[in-house]
């Protein structure tokens, strides 16, 4: 399925699958690209390159070794249409900002991997006709930044659309085949169960269409877990779904298994510490599965003042920590040892604007509309939409916006 790898030449020919597309050419744009092992691209943890106040990569590289990033999120444009943009706003078309990022990185000796998807916005496979239209639309950005990998992170609400998940399922599978050595992942929701009835609606998919991904990973957060022992109890349920799925023995189903999960303070208000990622880490290498990785590096860092769990940023873990603690579970899954001296470029962090005052209190009992100004635990939020008892930060989705601590 997996590890033979090829690097894409800037006129290295690749003609899509269905009959009648167009051949299109693989290649960068950026020129020459560095190569990492199969295990980086496994081990990338997700960054968004143009929101959640991002960090600097080169500094995060410089403190912890790792060498892969999980840019995120590639989608289809807000206005409507079948072609890549960065967050459904930025045409990759066009796009010098990631590119930037991206070379920064591979300055270094580093690469990245590309994500497309993720929960919010629309899906290229829900806005294309097809699968072939659809990978198209991912050949573009895989031509582009001359990509050695790729994530598919399926889940609500494309997953709940057969349809979507089919042109999906589709275009991995033509980006695979006219893109020798591409590593893909797919990653989706996690259950108690490993996943839920959609999850597995999206592996019988895969299943139907003869799809091997290097992995399918899942995301065991935001579903009632507590701790490492449910996440590793999860994995092994969600084995048993690859086996019983694609009639793999449990090794087999193991080596094509990942783990994509949340530092500190998730969505729902579940804690995952530095504790359990080393759990679960351990749960991984020695169950030898294909993938370990996290969202995300925004959040990476301690929050500023020190949160103790009250909230859910997109900056920020909630947790105790120094900066970029998670990502060395990325670099020891990646089979490297994180550096112990101090980083060559000082990590940057949020700092609170001083003498900025709290706006008056959020109460649950308050109808806001749009516009809205509140405090609670010592930041300023604005509200997007109206809203009522539905505490700021509860949600990294929800109705409130975090305008810093006051």
């Amino acid at each position: 399925m997996r590890r033979l790898r090829a690097c894409l030449g800037a006129a290295a020919a690749v003609g899509l699958a269905a009959a009648g597309t167009t051949a299109l050419v693989a290649g960068s744009a950026s020129g020459a690209t560095t190569q990492l092992s199969d295990r980086w691209y496994a081990a990338a943890p997700y960054l968004m390159p143009l929101d959640n106040d991002p960090p600097d990569a080169g500094a995060i590289m410089d403190a912890t070794g790792l060498k892969a990033f999980q840019l995120a999120f590639v989608l289809a444009p807000d206005g409507g249409g079948c072609t890549p943009t960065w967050d459904g706003k930025s045409p990759v078309s066009s796009d010098t900002a990631v590119k930037s990022v991206i070379d920064t990185i591979r300055a270094k000796g580093g690469d990245v991997s590309v994500s497309i998807g993720g929960y919010g916005g629309t899906k290229l496979g829900q806005a294309c006709a097809d699968p072939a239209s659809t990978a198209a639309a991912y050949q573009q950005v895989v031509t582009k930044y001359g990509l050695h990998a790729i994530d598919f992170d399926l889940e609500e609400p494309e997953y709940e659309n057969t349809a979507a998940i089919h042109n999906e399922i589709g275009a991995a599978k033509i980006l695979q085949q006219n893109n020798p050595g591409l590593y893909v992942s797919v990653t989706t929701a996690g259950t108690a169960d490993g996943t839920g009835w959609f999850g597995k609606q999206m592996l019988l998919e895969a299943k139907a269409q003869g799809f091997t991904p290097n992995n399918f990973s899942i995301m065991p957060f935001d579903g009632g877990f507590n701790g490492a022992a449910s996440q590793t109890a999860a994995l092994t349920k969600f084995n048993q779904v690859l086996q019983s799925t694609f009639g793999w023995d449990e090794a087999t189903a193991y080596a094509h298994e990942g783990f994509s999960g949340m530092n500190g303070r998730s969505d729902t208000g579940e804690m995952f510490y530095q504790s359990d990622f080393q759990t679960v880490l351990d749960f991984a290498a020695g169950h030898h599965m294909d993938r370990f990785t996290f969202w995300s590096l925004n959040r990476d860092r301690p929050c500023s003042p020190p949160d103790n769990g009250g909230r859910t940023s997109g900056t920020c873990s909630s947790v105790p920590q120094n900066s970029w603690d998670f990502a060395k579970f990325s670099v020891k899954f990646a089979g490297a040892t994180p550096p112990t001296a101090p980083p060559t470029t000082p990590p940057t962090s949020p700092t609170p604007t001083p003498g900025t005052a709290c706006k008056p209190a959020w109460s649950a009992t308050t109808a806001y509309t749009g516009g809205s100004e509140v405090s609670y635990h010592q930041h300023n939020w604005k509200a997007k939409w109206w809203t009522q008892n539905e505490a700021p930060g509860a949600s990294q989705w929800g109705p409130w916006e975090d305008e810093g601590a006051c």
